[in-house]
């Protein structure tokens, strides 16, 4: 099993699962991340059997969101780019296991699924109220942001994780 931290979450991979985390990688940090004035990355790339996982984590249990970019956009602009820079790394990554995985990702029998683990206040209140309505941003991931790469992405926490996914989260 692989272990991968996300702050204070601890995302649990099988045997069969290949996990890494994509933002930490350093064809990403060193090379990619600069191009074109600057370029974002999901947290966490997961290969497993004919699927591709693109894991975006955000956890605010303890800290609202307070960029100004609507959720579904950041999101959007994370996948886009991270595909980009995971065909390039396909082909000019120097770190040899950041290529291989790209490569297994972009795999032709593979096709994407894209996650937003999403923790949020268990107890709303006036001062922490649920930030995002997840059935909103589901709504629009699916019909405006997303619909080319995965027609239907995932919306979790720890409490609700979809029947499919292929981890654990601690």
């Amino acid at each position: 099993m692989t272990t991968i931290m996300e702050g204070p979450l601890a995302f649990g991979f099988p045997a069969g699962c290949l996990a890494s985390k994509y933002d930490d990688w350093a064809f990403y940090r060193n090379q990619f991340q600069l191009i074109a004035g600057g370029c974002k990355g999901i947290d966490i790339l997961c290969v497993e059997d004919e699927v591709s996982w693109l894991i975006e984590v955000k956890d605010y249990r303890h800290h609202r969101r307070t960029k100004t970019i609507d959720i579904a956009d950041e999101l959007a602009i994370k996948v886009r780019d991270t595909l980009a820079g995971l065909a390039t790394a396909a082909k000019v990554a120097n770190d040899v296991d950041e290529c291989r995985l790209a490569r297994q990702s972009l795999a032709k029998k593979r096709r994407w699924r894209v996650v937003l683990h999403l923790e949020q206040p268990a107890i709303p209140s006036k001062l922490r109220p649920k930030a995002i309505n997840t059935a909103n941003l589901l709504l629009k991931l699916r019909t405006r942001k997303l619909k080319a790469v995965d027609a239907h992405p995932i919306v979790c926490d720890r409490a609700n994780l979809h029947s499919r996914i292929p981890w654990t989260v601690q």
